[in-house]
């Protein structure tokens, strides 16, 4: 799959002819004020925030799950993971009923909502809104986003261009992932829809990582529980630098070291958190040790379909799920369409990864 090149000198001009496409055979594309703009700011490193998991005060609600009241149709896309609601309008939830939601995604890591066109046509001041519900805002230091909105993570796919971080060289463009795990505190509660999508394809994959875990033997796990890994955005980084994606490199790179096993500071269970796009290392170990624990455990989350749940996009689809205990990967088999797919992320930062075994220290850890 060929990618464009694009410098960060072009970035103007490219988000331009964005627009004129978009405006092609004198149709207005009618969400061009969301097109994938690369600005030339440059932040700071993040610092540490105080985070206080909105799900926990859904615990002591008379109904943790009022928020469904009114739903019309509940679908478990599978028994561990996903659920498909309808007839609940997201734009319309009170406080209560978003700590509610978040709970709910928390214990069922994937939550798919249809009939959404009140929540994405509301625009970015109301999902700057939202997503602040649930964390501090992340803006990403190499994505395009909105003129102006930094805290909204684009991604990107027409017939000539593509802002998506993707590996030409491979015999498979999935890559699972969860977002931006190499910053101090990655997302929690994550919400994505698509403002554009092909008629056919570009699905999206999700894994949970609670069950995954579940399938090791308890004494692999009690090993798991010990370890601690490197996660990385050098690469992302420097994939920006060479002239893709944009061009842009906003903040610096970091890493970071986060357990291998996690435990989700609501629900308490305990889920995998290694993923091949920004796990480079596990602390401690010879090169060779680590590259065989990650390696088995890469490829265990790539063939567990047993754990893996497939959302479907249809117009006005919103999707929320918990970065902390799921991983997904994009599915890019829709090039030979050259139809648009054109997608924003509203990513709350959560907690800094809380180990499995409480006898795991992180505060000390060098990269």
């Amino acid at each position: 799959m060929a990618t464009e090149t694009i410098t960060g000198s072009e970035t103007a001009s490219q988000t331009l002819l964005l627009e004129q496409k978009a405006r092609s055979n004198g149709d207005v594309y009618r969400y061009a004020a969301l097109l994938p703009h690369f600005s030339n700011d440059r932040y700071p490193p993040l610092g540490p925030f105080q985070f206080s998991d909105p799900g926990h005060r859904a615990l002591s609600h008379s109904n943790p799950r009022a928020f469904l009241d009114n739903a019309s149709n509940i679908i478990h896309l599978t028994p561990a993971l996903g659920t498909e609601v309808h007839g609940v309008n997201l734009a319309n939830l009170s406080g209560d009923h978003k700590d509610q939601l978040a709970l709910e995604v928390a214990r069922r890591g994937l939550l798919v909502f249809r009939d959404q066109s009140d929540f994405i046509d509301k625009g970015g001041d109301f999902y700057k809104q939202w997503g602040s519900h649930f964390g501090r805002l992340h803006i990403h230091p190499t994505s395009g986003h909105p003129d102006g909105l930094p805290e909204i993570h684009l991604v990107y796919k027409d017939a000539n261009s593509t802002f998506n971080f993707e590996v030409n060289d491979s015999v498979t463009t999935t890559l699972w992932h969860s977002d931006v795990s190499y910053e101090l505190q990655p997302p929690g509660l994550t919400t994505f829809f698509l403002l554009s999508q092909p008629s056919t394809g570009g699905d999206t994959l999700f894994t949970s990582q609670v069950s995954t875990l579940k399938k090791f033997s308890p004494p692999f796990v009690t090993f798991l529980r010990t370890l601690k890994a490197v996660h990385s955005g050098v690469e992302q980084a420097e994939f920006s630098r060479s002239g893709k994606r944009g061009g842009i490199v906003r903040r610096e790179p970091v890493e970071n070291i986060h357990p291998v096993i996690r435990r989700h500071p609501v629900t308490g269970e305990e889920a995998l958190y290694v993923n091949k796009q920004f796990t480079r290392r596990i602390v401690g170990l010879k090169k060779e040790e680590s590259d065989t624990i990650l390696n088995f455990l890469y490829d265990h989350v790539a063939k567990s379909g047993d754990c893996q749940a497939r959302v479907h996009w249809t117009p006005n689809t919103v999707v929320l799920w918990d970065n902390r205990v799921t991983a997904h990967s994009a599915i890019i088999d829709y090039g030979e369409s050259k139809e648009r797919r054109h997608g924003a992320r509203i990513t709350p930062q959560a907690e800094r990864p809380i180990p499995a075994w409480d006898g795991l220290k992180l505060d000390d850890s060098k990269v």
